[in-house]
């Protein structure tokens, strides 16, 4: 089947099945003139790395509530963005976002730039990104390749060499597909099949709009597709946290480095996170007791057990770390949230 009808087939079908989200021109309104808000494709996108739309959306909603523009962003205290920001992860790209923003009202006017080159030079925009806004804001035929589209692609095409060594072949198919109309749908349009029927378990190939092209239906082996190099167990790391309340009600947090995970967050004082069991550095001398429980977290490369260590401080306690503050819960990072939890469940009401 030649690629313009495998196109204009999944064209079709996107135009009647796509999905609603809050930051996506829908197709009826593009065919119409109504042109994507740069800022928003933007701001999804890096909203949406490594993380799910279902999980996106509120986050999204408060972004663009809080800052409507890419202006608004720019001049928004770093501490509000990263509060923001919490719970969604991988912190490093709220750091790169309000850089971003920054640097497009400092550079370019306000304005994103339209052109790969001027993208792919602003804070936090890789080839992947640079693709998708290119895309889906400008329109241009710019090949999106995530984890949805080199799932289709794989079974479309019956590619069973393992990711990640097939990357370089899936993105050449992807790009053979890339049409030069409506480019920007196209790209939404891939997504969406890869993430409501070509779906990682079960794909529903009975109502796939490229059922009848797809080599690995025919092959019978969609869902065993794509492959994948199994990954190396991830390793264990040990920390200690210490969570301090004081006779009026504030808590003893601090502000982790800019660098590192959860660069930029409020957090706890504790240790480092190391594969042995640290020694302990308490913030300030006192009846420090154990939560009875464990926190436990993983990241990208690693899980992380904390040991969770109370205290109730008298006023005037001077801490070698950190400051006194009124908490808001929500402002804490997953992993700092667990811990607290896990205090305020302990400790009596204040």
């Amino acid at each position: 089947m030649r690629d313009e009808t495998l196109n204009q087939q999944l064209l079709a079908w996107y135009d009647r099945h796509a999905r609603e989200m809050p930051w996506r021109v829908p197709p009826a309104e593009r065919a119409k003139g109504v042109l994507p808000d740069p800022y928003r494709v933007w701001l999804s996108e890096v909203m949406l790395q490594q993380t799910t739309v279902a999980a996106v959306k509120s986050y999204f909603e408060v972004f663009t509530r809080l800052w409507p523009t890419v202006s608004d962003l720019a001049a928004a205290e770093d501490a509000d963005v990263m509060a923001a920001w919490a719970g969604l992860g991988y912190y490093a790209r709220a750091r790169n976002l309000l850089k971003c923003a920054r640097a497009v009202v400092a550079d370019h006017g306000g304005q994103f730039p339209s052109d790969p080159a001027g993208l792919l030079s602003l804070p936090g925009i890789g080839p992947y990104t640079c693709a998708a806004i290119s895309a889906i804001a400008f329109d241009a035929p710019e090949t999106v390749v995530d984890g949805n589209v080199e799932r289709v692609m794989s079974r479309l095409h019956a590619v069973t060499e393992p990711l990640p060594a097939s990357k370089p072949q899936l993105t050449a198919l992807a790009a053979a597909l890339t049409p030069a109309q409506r480019p920007g749908d196209y790209a939404q349009a891939v997504m969406d099949l890869g993430a409501t029927i070509c779906t990682p378990r079960s794909p529903a190939c009975g109502i796939c709009p490229w059922s009848a092209p797809c080599k690995a239906r025919a092959q019978g082996i969609a869902a065993e597709l794509p492959k994948k190099t199994p990954k190396k167990p991830k390793p264990t790391r040990y920390g200690t946290v210490y969570l301090a309340r004081r006779a009026d009600g504030a808590w003893l947090l601090e502000t982790r480095p800019d660098k590192g995970l959860l660069g930029g967050m409020l957090g706890w004082p504790g240790s480092d996170w190391a594969e042995d069991s640290p020694p302990s550095a308490p913030p300030f001398p006192a009846d420090w007791r154990d939560a009875g429980a464990e926190v436990r977290h993983t990241f990208t490369h690693f899980h992380l057990i904390l040991t969770v260590k109370l205290a109730e401080a008298p006023m005037g306690t001077n801490p070698t770390t950190g400051e006194w503050q009124r908490l808001a819960p929500a402002s804490l990072p997953t992993v700092m949230r667990k811990a607290y939890d896990l205090a305020a469940s302990v400790l009596p009401p204040h």
